[in-house]
């Protein structure tokens, strides 16, 4: 088998079985498993795959046609200009939550402590200390099987970062100049429309959001202020239908500054608010 017939053969199989984008993944699937660069195929297109890697890119296409996701075949998700090992004890990282680090890092300074709830791969709490070294940043997720991941990029990535098995706030202590989380936030009722790859393959945990979708906001918008100092900020990755429901949870927690922010697709992606402590809560709580 050629490179280029492998290519075709592969486009063929994964458009039949349903894949998007069965173009770009049948080629991501053959430079995988041969190691040669979208140049050397241009270059040498009738230049012919090894039995092993001929096999290996048989045995990956099955796979995807299965709707595994590309990304737990290859091992690897590219994140905010990071590598980030992935498989399925964590989300996938996805471009969209790419604004969220972008507007946490318009604040975080050098010196200031962080909050990364839910932290799944990681990504975002490493990203975050990559972006900005001298801050100092913690990372908590319910799932040790998803902290084991984050592990792993925390080594790759080399940046120090503590990572806490906990269910949110439950077993942080101290405050925070910022928190931050991309919680669960699809309805319940709503994960059987979900793409297959990712209601079949991705971590049900990391998707639910129980009934309306709100359960983790609540809980967020209720215990952060415990955990944020005077002036602290709260940031939050949304459903594109939550730019009105996530905001009003934070106001009825005494936030201000409350601002939602829009992805690339016009969506609402980001609310961000600030919690004003004892700074702007008057004479009277001050001298409590």
């Amino acid at each position: 088998m050629t490179l280029k017939g492998a290519c075709l053969y592969g486009e063929r199989r994964l458009e039949e079985a349903g894949v998007s984008e069965f173009k770009l993944n049948a080629w991501l699937l053959l430079e995988y498993v041969s190691g040669r660069t979208r140049s050397h195929y241009l270059a040498y297109p009738e230049e012919e795959l090894s039995q092993k890697e001929e096999q290996d890119f048989l045995r990956v296409l099955k796979l995807r046609c299965k709707r595994i996701p590309l990304q737990y075949i290859t091992g690897v998700q590219e994140f905010m200009g990071y590598t980030f090992t992935v498989n399925d004890r964590v989300l996938i990282p996805r471009q969209d939550t790419e604004l969220l680090v972008e507007e946490v890092l318009k604040y975080l300074k050098p010196g200031m402590h962080f909050l990364d709830l839910c932290t799944g791969s990681g990504c975002i709490l490493l990203s975050l200390l990559m972006e900005c070294p001298k801050a100092s940043g913690m990372g908590t997720d319910v799932s040790p099987r998803a902290l084991s991941v984050a592990r792993k990029n925390r080594e790759s990535l080399g940046r120090e970062a503590l990572l806490i098995e906990s269910d949110l706030f439950e077993q942080i202590n101290g405050t925070f100049d910022v928190i931050v989380s991309n919680p669960p936030y699809i309805r319940s009722g709503d994960i059987s429309e979900l793409m297959e790859e990712v209601r079949n393959y991705e971590p049900l945990s990391a998707l639910d959001g129980h009934e309306d979708g709100l359960y983790f906001y609540r809980k967020i918008a209720m215990e952060s202020p415990s955990y944020l100092k005077a002036g602290g900020r709260l940031y939050l990755e949304i459903g594109y239908d939550q730019g009105l429901s996530v905001p009003k949870l934070l106001e009825e927690q005494g936030f201000c500054e409350i601002e939602v922010k829009k992805d690339l697709a016009g969506h609402d992606r980001v609310v961000k608010g600030t919690y004003p402590g004892y700074y702007e809560t008057g004479m009277e709580e001050q001298n409590v």
